[in-house]
């Protein structure tokens, strides 16, 4: 037997010494999961997943200036044009990676989900594939690099939000006129910046989305995963959507990093993240979405939801109405009933900074779970 065990730990040295080699170091939130992550990096990546139970969501972005939600653009159907220039406003001046992350570990989190990409189409990314980026405004920061940099330094993981299933900028993205309501905002007015005209234009599109992924995944290698979103008809027209492709380059430039399209694309997702209550079964009306559920059913769990009454971007109707630290400890107790994690929305304000309260109630929660 330790003839055995000796052999098999310098099996697993020479493997890390291979990662290594290539470049590939071990992310550091997972150091106590490093002889699995010789062996297989993906199953002892979903494993670290499984025992961290709790993470930070973050959503932070042009619309976070105009503090009405993430959904400002189509629900006020601000022009293409003027939505845009929002970027000229954008400093982040208040963004701080290390006060995110040791407001995230003081809170009992493990790890941190974060938008680099929303459905406005604005990254906070250094993307060469469009110039709607947060390097190319006053901020002139690469702000995933930041927070990948801190989550790195103490032992975090980071998920990287990424809007597939919907693009506001992007003129060869689908439009509202065909079905899908979310696609577009409703504009009373063509919209000159789209070009789209055929379904053959929309792989302009998914070449795009195929140069980001690779940009996010080799600047930031050790990330845990990318979590896509909307789920919202991407299963229904996989003559549009390639999902199998789009999954085989994650998995082909990373060995470890997860993936989560939501309650489930194809079926090959790694993990589900239902929102709120956490049923997953959204979208039965499509049989495609109920097969795929079948597949995902039984796979780990994480459910979604947000400190403020209801949106995800920082809504500042809603000031004095968020969640309180018993609501969150009721929260992590749901979640732990359904065998779930928990990933917790915070909505930072347009200068980047967390609002107080939901700092307080998230410190609060922690102390009083520990008491």
């Amino acid at each position: 037997m330790k003839k055995r065990n000796l052999v098999l730990n310098i099996v697993i040295v020479a493997l890390l010494f291979t990662l290594c080699s290539q470049g590939q170091e071990i992310p550091s939130y997972l150091k106590n999961y490093s002889e699995e992550y010789a062996q297989d990096p993906r199953k002892a990546n979903l494993n670290w997943f499984k025992d961290a139970k709790y993470g930070m969501f973050i959503h932070y972005g042009l619309y976070s200036l105009l503090e009405k939600g993430e959904w400002v653009q189509l629900r006020d159907t601000i022009p293409v044009a003027a939505y845009a220039k929002l970027k000229d406003r954008f400093t982040a001046e208040k963004f701080d990676a290390n006060v995110i992350t040791n407001t995230a570990i003081d809170s009992g989190m493990k790890y941190i989900t974060i938008t680099a990409k929303h459905h406005d189409g604005f990254a906070l990314f250094d993307t060469k594939a469009s110039d709607f980026n947060s390097l190319n405004s006053p901020a002139k920061r690469d702000l995933i690099n930041e927070l990948y940099e801190a989550c790195e330094a103490k032992g975090l993981g980071l998920f990287l939000y990424y809007s597939y299933a919907a693009d506001w900028k992007h003129p060869y993205f689908y439009p509202r006129e065909a079905g899908w309501e979310y696609a577009r905002p409703a504009y009373k007015e063509p919209q000159p910046e789209y070009k789209f005209k055929t379904d053959e234009d929309f792989k302009i599109y998914i070449d795009f989305v195929h140069v980001q992924l690779k940009e996010l995944l080799m600047q930031y290698p050790n990330i845990a995963g990318i979590w896509f979103d909307p789920i919202m008809g991407v299963y229904n027209r996989p003559d549009l959507f390639p999902i199998d492709s789009t999954y085989s380059l994650v998995r082909n430039l990373s060995s470890h990093a997860l993936i989560s399209f939501k309650q489930g694309a194809n079926g090959n997702e790694d993990f589900m993240a239902p929102e709120r209550g956490g049923n997953a079964k959204v979208g039965q009306q499509f049989e495609v979405a109920r097969a795929v559920y079948e597949k995902n059913k039984d796979k780990p769990r994480e459910i979604c939801n947000t400190l403020q009454p209801h949106a995800w971007g920082y809504n500042k109707k809603h000031d004095g109405n968020h969640k309180s630290a018993e609501e969150i400890i009721a929260m992590l107790k749901d979640a732990k009933k359904m065998n779930a994690n928990l990933l917790l929305n915070v909505g930072p304000k347009g200068d980047g900074s967390f609002p107080e309260e939901d700092i307080k109630a998230l410190l609060e929660a922690a102390r009083k779970i520990k008491q």
